[in-house]
């Protein structure tokens, strides 16, 4: 099955990555599920060669690359999913963690911010308060004769 990243900033027509780029290994959770939890491989664990993923540009691959350096082991995303008590729920929550992951680092940078001064009016009105503020601790102290 393959995994489909929804459209967003950076990627406006979506993306979808097919599954032989997708690697899906499966063992014990340490979740919940009682008993079964020692008889069933309901944990997921769900990688993505970058590098090697013939669903991405160039482009994309870099920026890839650059911004989930963190979380990468080599040039492989991993996600793992152990939740949920069913094997089934944890590849879809899987696959839309790696999903948004995914989306989320192919977005562009937000617009740098453009340095601004304080008004002259937020100006007066920031020393006014300071100086209330001084008189109001000043009649605090004690009485002078």
């Amino acid at each position: 099955m393959d995994l489909v990243v929804p459209p967003g900033p950076g990627i406006p027509s979506g993306l979808v990555i097919p599954d032989a780029c997708l690697e899906e290994s499966f063992s014990r959770s340490s979740g919940p599920g009682g008993q079964g939890v020692n008889t069933t491989d309901s944990r997921v664990q769900l990688a993505l060669d970058i590098a090697a993923c013939s669903a991405f540009t160039e482009r994309q691959r870099e920026r890839l690359l650059e911004r989930l350096s963190s979380r990468l082991v080599g040039t492989t995303l991993v996600v793992d999913a152990s939740e949920l008590r069913h094997q089934r729920r944890n590849r879809v929550a899987a696959r839309e963690r790696m999903a948004a992951m995914l989306r989320e680092a192919l977005a562009p940078p937000p617009p740098s911010r453009r340095a601004t001064r304080p008004t002259r009016g937020s100006v007066q009105r920031r020393l006014a308060a300071k100086k209330r503020r001084s008189q109001t601790k000043s009649l605090r102290g004690r009485p002078s004769d």
